[in-house]
């Protein structure tokens, strides 16, 4: 999921894939993977996306996806450690915050607008 340049719909392309950060560690045959992995959890349980500053976002999802989140940022940080996740209940949701580095705004972007157009897609 670390690609620099992910489109913010529809499935992985291999160019959408041809420009990974140098920072992922993630084999490029598993990211289509990991993108889909994203994109079921946006689809299924993206109740909003909040851009708290250019390197901080928040997702909020139903509560009953923590252990699917917790899961599945647990793995991205290991391959893009860049990327540093929490994840906390509140008030009957859960608060996806993922946070980067200044030079990683890019793929927080993607992040974002990838997050934004599943759960259009599933609403």
């Amino acid at each position: 999921m670390c690609n620099e340049q992910i489109q913010a719909a529809g499935p992985a392309s291999s160019a959408e894939l041809a420009w990974a950060s140098q920072a992922c560690t993630l084999p490029t045959v598993e990211q289509p993977l990991r993108i889909a992995e994203f994109d079921a959890l946006f689809a299924a349980s993206l109740r909003e996306v909040q851009r708290l500053a250019d390197t901080r976002l928040r997702l909020l999802l139903d509560a009953g996806s923590a252990a699917v989140a917790r899961d599945l940022t647990a793995r991205e940080s290991e391959c893009c450690s860049f990327f540093t996740f929490t994840v906390n209940s509140v008030a009957g949701e859960l608060r996806v915050d993922v946070e980067v580095p200044a030079a990683h705004v890019a793929v927080l972007d993607a992040l974002a607008a990838r997050a934004a157009a599943q759960a259009e897609t599933a609403a």
